[in-house]
């Protein structure tokens, strides 16, 4: 059975910032056009959370069960290694799944009882996305749908259930944050390309090979970067975004040069504290702002 820390290990807590950035940006994008009823962004916060637990949860059973994760050279995971069953770790899922999707019901019938519709379609990727009979994250469209659920329906769906309306803050802002998310992926996917070949899982690195998945990747966090400029030119404080750029130079060089494994998680991880600093630092600009 495995321990707490083998469970709380199993939910990828490394990668948790790329949860918190996008709500950070996205509240603090609602700010400039008025106050912030908190207990909403709180809400939020807990949806974004609860999902990508739920993924991580989700993305461990099913490669667990498929044989993906049988020789991994990541971190450990819970199926994969017999540390837990593959019904708990499903388990797991579904409850952190249900939990996204309770609070997440609560804040959109309070707000906006459409995004109901839009809550649904984003715990359906986060099943389908290693999980069903054609996974799409296999396909190699992990990296789209990151952009899409973790940068602009995180961004601007936190901004929308604060006002009624969505500054063009948060729509670059998605940018700032969803591109680096995909960087997290794809530094994640780069270091199994040569596993996930063996067993038949297509995704973007595999598709478009080491080199240019590592360019990829780099090019994800100019783009983030530059996504700031058009901030800026509206609310000024938001250059403070541009004080983590030097957090960018470790996880670039070593997707550039490492193919280690130890080399690319460091990569992995640099690029979620890089996104974590960037989004607060662009939400405390905004919040000045």
């Amino acid at each position: 059975m495995a321990t707490t820390q083998e469970w709380i290990q199993g939910s990828r807590p490394r990668t948790l910032g790329a949860a918190i950035a996008p709500v950070a940006v996205g509240t603090a994008a609602a700010s400039t056009l008025g106050p912030i009823t908190w207990w909403r962004a709180l809400a939020a916060l807990v949806v974004a959370l609860a999902l990508q637990v739920g993924v991580n949860f989700a993305n461990d059973y099913s490669d667990g069960v498929r044989g993906t994760d049988a020789d991994r050279r990541g971190p450990v995971r819970l199926t994969a290694s017999g540390l837990a069953t593959p019904g708990a770790v499903r388990a797991a899922a579904v409850a952190s799944l249900l939990v996204a999707a309770t609070v997440g019901a609560f804040l959109a019938i309070a707000t906006y009882p459409w995004l109901l519709l839009v809550g649904a379609a984003m715990l359906l990727s986060a099943a389908l996305y290693t999980g069903g009979p054609r996974p799409y994250g296999y396909a190699g469209f992990g990296e789209l749908m990151v952009l899409i659920c973790f940068g602009f329906v995180a961004t601007v769906g936190t901004a929308l259930v604060q006002r009624n309306g969505v500054p063009a803050a948060a729509w670059w802002g998605s940018l700032v944050t969803g591109l680096p998310a995909c960087a997290v992926l794809l530094a994640n996917n780069v270091r199994d390309i040569a596993t996930d070949t063996v067993v038949g899982k297509r995704t973007l690195a595999v598709r478009i090979g080491d080199r240019s998945a590592r360019r990829l990747f780099v090019g994800c966090l100019l783009a983030s970067f530059i996504a700031v400029i058009p901030i800026v030119i509206l609310n000024p404080w938001a250059a403070l975004a541009f004080l983590a750029i030097p957090l960018a130079v470790a996880p670039s060089r070593a997707m550039l040069t490492r193919t280690d494994a130890p080399g690319l998680i460091a990569a992995l991880v640099g690029t979620v504290r890089l996104e974590l600093v960037a989004g607060s630092l662009l939400a405390l600009g905004l919040a000045i702002s």
